[in-house]
């Protein structure tokens, strides 16, 4: 079923502020300061990462660092909320799960989402390193919000599976929850292959592979 808004029978304009000198230099010490905990964590592991390592690194003082972020586990939020906001900006209009109609228009979605998602996730490494290797384990809290990330991912790839069977291009049977957590699975591996490997070549190649399988392993005979 398709939702409809009355928000989507008017055009809303949105007219945004051009920054101040002031507050764009926040924006930039921020993300210096999360650059700079990249840097720290790498060579010291999270846990042997201390407040005073990351402002030193830096040159700032511990208050400095206090005034954009609570801790160091407040680093690692951020970069979660940031990777989420990316990854749902990335599913909008022809990439949303029921913008298919084909399986040849589902094809060319998946090959979008799909270079999309591999430039957000190995552009900057240290970001799927951080979450694959330095985040689970650190507390409860941060370990429920990394299995959020995995169920995220498996609702949205289901609805696309879903939408794909009540159309007709995608097969009848399809089992789309183990399905789509099978297909989650593949982008974890995929990850970990590019970190290990991170040549264009075979990125192109793992790439292909999984699309194939997502495309073969799915569509209707």
């Amino acid at each position: 079923m398709t939702h409809h808004s009355v928000c989507d029978d008017c055009i809303i304009v949105v007219v945004t502020k051009p920054l101040t000198r002031a507050e764009r230099r926040k924006a930039e010490l921020r993300q210096e300061i999360i650059d700079t905990a990249f840097v720290c964590f790498a060579e010291k592991g999270y846990h042997g990462t201390g407040i005073a390592d990351i402002a030193g690194h830096l040159g700032i003082g511990h208050g400095t660092f206090y005034r954009y972020f609570s801790n160091k586990r407040d680093i690692i939020d951020h970069v979660i909320d940031d990777l989420s906001t990316k990854i749902i900006d990335t599913l909008g209009t022809e990439n949303a799960p029921d913008a298919a109609t084909t399986l040849e228009e589902y094809r060319a979605q998946t090959d979008r989402i799909g270079q999309a998602l591999t430039h957000i996730l190995m552009d900057d490494r240290r970001v799927a390193q951080l979450l694959l290797v330095h985040a689970p384990g650190i507390d409860d809290e941060l370990t429920a919000r990394l299995y959020g990330l995995l169920d995220m991912a498996d609702s949205l790839t289901a609805g696309y599976l879903d939408h794909g069977v009540e159309l007709g291009y995608l097969r009848a049977d399809l089992d789309t929850v183990n399905t789509a957590r099978a297909v989650t699975g593949m982008l974890l591996a995929g990850i970990v292959h590019g970190l290990r490997d991170s040549t264009e070549d075979s990125i192109r190649g793992l790439n292909e592979a999984i699309r194939r399988l997502l495309i073969d392993g799915v569509r209707k005979d």
